[in-house]
C-alpha cells in the first residue's frame, strides 16, 4: 500500500483563533519531553532565487540556543541524529550529547522492549503509506519522522514539535487516516516564536524575521497568514490566561 494521498508540500498556516492545547500546556510546564522533527533543527532555506536562506549562526542565536535553555528536556529521534548533514548542526547536536549532564534526549530503537518493537512495526505500517518512507528499502526520505512518530506513540510521549506539512497532517488527521498517533500533539514553530516572544523579549527582532521567513515570504501566504504585528496580538489575546500566570 503506498501513497494514499498527495505529498504535495501544503501552505503552513497560522491558526490565532484557536488555543493549542500543547501551547498551553507548555507554558504551564516547560519541563515536559519534546521531540523534535529535523527541520526544528536545520537553518530554513526556502530555496526561492530572491531570497537567501538564514545562516546556522543566525539560526542558532534566535532559535536554537533559546529552545534548549528554555525547554531541558528536548529529544530527537537517532533516525534524526542520522539525517543532520550539515557539519554545524552536526557539532551542535553532539555537543549538547556531550554535555555533562546530557542537553538533549536521543530515542533509541534498541532501548524498545519485544512488545514495544512489535506496536511500533504496526504503527509503522500505518504511518508509511502516507509518506515518502518505504520500509522495504529502507531509504532516507521521511524516515526520521517515521520512526520518530512510531516511536513516541509507542512510548506514550506526547509532544512532537516540526515545522513539515505533510508530517503534522500525520497526527492531525490521526483519527481519520488511522494513523495510530491519537495521542500524539503536534507543536508548531509559530507556537514556540510566540513562547519565546514571551519568554525572551531580547530576541524579539529576529523572532519577527523568523517568522516572516516560515509563515509571511509568498503572496499566497501573506494572503493567508497574519502579519507579525496582527500575530503577536491576536496570540497574546489568545493565551492571555497563560500569560497572565507567568
Amino acid at each position: 500500500m503506498r501513497c494514499m494521498i498527495s505529498l504535495k508540500e501544503g501552505i503552513m498556516t497560522v491558526d490565532v483563533a484557536s488555543k493549542s492545547p500543547a501551547l498551553v500546556s507548555l507554558f504551564n510546564d516547560p519541563n515536559q519531553v519534546i521531540t523534535l522533527d529535523a527541520n526544528f533543527l536545520i537553518p530554513p532555506d526556502r530555496q526561492m532565487s530572491s531570497v537567501k536562506g538564514i545562516p546556522f549562526s543566525l539560526f542558532q542565536t534566535c532559535w536554537l540556543k533559546p529552545i534548549f535553555d528554555l525547554f531541558p528536556n528536548l529529544a530527537i529521534h537517532e533516525a534524526v541524529r542520522d539525517e543532520l548533514v550539515s557539519r554545524d548542526i552536526k557539532t551542535f547536536i553532539q555537543n549538547k550529547v556531550n554535555a555533562m549532564p546530557s542537553e538533549i534526549i536521543i530515542h533509541k530503537d534498541s532501548e524498545l522492549t519485544a512488545v514495544e518493537y512489535m506496536l511500533r512495526d504496526s504503527i509503522e505500517d500505518r504511518i508509511y503509506p502516507y509518506t515518502r518512507y518505504d520500509p522495504q528499502i529502507d531509504n532516507r526520505d521521511d524516515r526520521g519522522e517515521v520512526k520518530t512518530l512510531a516511536y513516541i506513540a509507542v512510548k506514550g510521549l506526547i509532544y512532537f514539535a516540526a515545522h513539515d506539512y505533510n508530517a503534522i497532517q500525520l497526527v492531525e488527521k490521526a483519527e481519520s487516516w488511522s494513523t495510530g498517533l491519537d495521542t500524539v500533539q503536534a507543536i508548531k514553530m509559530y507556537e514556540i516564536i510566540f513562547f519565546l516572544y514571551v519568554r525572551n523579549p531580547s530576541i524579539r527582532k529576529s523572532l519577527r524575521m523568523l517568522y516572516k521567513y516560515q509563515y509571511y515570504l509568498t503572496a499566497k501566504e501573506k494572503s493567508m497568514n497574519p502579519e507579525w504585528g496582527l500575530f503577536v496580538e491576536s496570540m497574546k489575546s489568545l493565551y492571555q490566561d497563560c500569560l497572565s500566570e507567568l
